[in-house]
């Protein structure tokens, strides 16, 4: 499998990423495969910079050839796996 990372931007303020990190959190305990990493935006501007992030909460799902999906607001599992599935192809 490709090198799939999935970006997960949110703040400590934000109330629909509350509803977000739980599917997120499930999601993690069943991929090992894939690397998870969290960015507040408050603390690490420059990386929500870096990938245009305007508004939280948002997913970005990537792969050795970049970004493979965004997603912004509240995003369910299923729609997030399919994208993982895809960036790991």
């Amino acid at each position: 499998m490709t090198d799939v990372t999935l970006m997960d931007f949110h703040a400590d303020w934000c109330g629909p990423c509350k509803t977000q990190d739980p599917i997120i959190e499930e999601i993690e305990e069943d991929y090992d495969e894939v690397t998870f990493e969290y960015v507040d935006v408050d603390e690490e501007p420059d990386i929500a910079n870096e990938y245009q992030v305007r508004s939280i909460p948002t997913i970005i799902v990537k792969n050795e050839e970049g970004v493979v999906e965004r997603f912004v607001g509240v995003t369910q599992r299923d729609t997030i796996e399919d994208a993982l599935s895809q960036a790991g192809n």
